[in-house]
């Protein structure tokens, strides 16, 4: 989350948030923490790794950063 006293980094965690919640049905109750928890993880994989994102040119975000490995 946002760094005390930088409300604008929080509307982005708001925004994957509700992505995640939209796209990835994860606003829905879960029956159990274990099956929150893999479904959240898988969710969090596919937008890294399937998802375009228009703000870096249509790429996914492990394409996008992937020249940046150390």
């Amino acid at each position: 989350m946002a760094a005390k006293g930088d409300c604008y980094e929080n509307a982005v965690a708001e925004r994957v948030n509700g992505i995640l919640k939209e796209e990835y049905d994860l606003g829905i109750k879960f029956i159990s923490k274990e099956i929150a928890v893999k479904t959240t993880k898988e969710a969090v994989n596919l937008y890294n790794t399937r998802r375009l994102h228009s703000s870096i040119n249509f790429k996914t975000p492990e394409g996008k950063y992937a020249a940046y490995s150390y």
